[in-house]
Formats: C-alpha cells, structure tokens, sequence
C-alpha cells in the first residue's frame, strides 16, 4: 500500500521545486507526477497527432520521497492503521484518518 496516492495534495520538499504544492496526477514505480512540479521541456517531432512540432513544457515524474502529504493544509509523514479489517492511512501529525 502507497503512502502517496493519486489525487492527493502534496508539498515539495526537495530539488528545484521545493515548497511548492501540487495535485498527484499519477503513482509509478516509487515515482510521482504532480501537476506543474517537475516541468521539463520537450522537443517533439511533427507527426498525426501534432502536426505543428516543436518544443512541448510537461510535467516530468519525481521521487515519491521528495514530496509529503498535505492534510488539512499542514505537511504530515503518513503512517498505517487497522480500522477493523481495513488497513488506512493516518496523518502523523493530528492522527486522523486520511481515507
């Protein structure tokens, strides 16, 4: 189980981003991609798709461990629980249950 998940609220806190907040847009591999964090330029080829070309700003995937959890506005290390028989995360910080 991921601590960081996609649509999750989180702050930089390592490279040339730092402190920044963003949106979890997609998890893989240990590797997140936030929106607008991470951006990168890209020069494509013209092809179907884009037949125009040229040079493309997107979003490049960082480090999960270079990002924490946003909870109620505040950056909190995420731990694990049993609610029952149902594993959830819990914000470190307050301690409440995050989903």
């Amino acid at each position: 189980m991921n601590k960081i998940k996609t649509g999750d609220t989180v702050r930089v806190i390592a490279g040339k981003d730092k402190g920044k907040d963003g949106k979890v847009l997609a998890v893989k591999d240990g590797k997140v991609l936030v929106e607008g964090i991470g951006v990168v330029t890209k020069h494509t080829k013209p092809s179907a798709a884009n037949q125009q070309g040229g040079i493309v700003n997107k979003e490049s995937y960082i480090d999960a461990s270079n990002v924490m959890l946003l909870v109620g506005g505040k950056a909190t290390r995420v731990g694990f629980k049993m609610d029952g028989d149902k594993k959830v995360r819990v914000a470190k910080a307050t301690g409440e249950v995050i989903d």
